[in-house]
């Protein structure tokens, strides 16, 4: 690939507007009493696909932790009351989290916002990726636009 200046515009202004999303999603979690890491937590337990929750590995998967770094958030997000450990069903030796009411509270709070502001920035966003995709490919996906879910279905 011949790289020329317009791709590393392009770049900077991709990860700029990442990293501005990522800061403004931590304040909103600062402002609601959470630590961005407990709200990222919560939007994992919410977003499992499992309605019995997810496993602590999964988890760990979700949040990119060590599987004993994200036990040890779990156990200071149960202090805080908002998941609760529960034993598996059919495997006793299996640990599923749940949200508690006031758990689901919270991320609703946060949500309704987050989605407000991808709402907002998903034009400009989605400008971004085509100019990366054609650059990069012409017409064709690159294989890490696709997986990260573009061109959307």
């Amino acid at each position: 690939m011949n790289l020329d200046h317009s791709h590393f515009e392009h770049l900077l202004e991709l990860r700029t507007g990442l990293r501005r999303f990522l800061r403004w999603s931590e304040e909103q979690a600062k402002s609601a009493g959470l630590t961005p890491a407990k709200h990222q937590l919560l939007l994992a337990v919410r977003g499992h696909p499992d309605p019995s929750g997810p496993t602590i590995g999964e988890l760990a998967d979700y949040l990119v932790l060590r599987h004993h770094s994200a036990g040890e958030l779990i156990g200071r997000t149960v202090k805080d009351g908002l998941v609760r450990r529960n034993p598996d069903s059919r495997s006793k030796s299996i640990v599923r989290v749940t949200l508690t009411p006031a758990g689901a509270a919270k991320l609703d709070a946060l949500a309704e916002a987050h989605i407000e502001e991808i709402a907002h920035l998903a034009p400009t966003m989605r400008t971004l990726w085509r100019q990366l995709e054609h650059a990069t490919n012409g017409d064709t996906p690159h294989p890490a636009a696709r997986a990260l879910g573009w061109p959307p279905d």
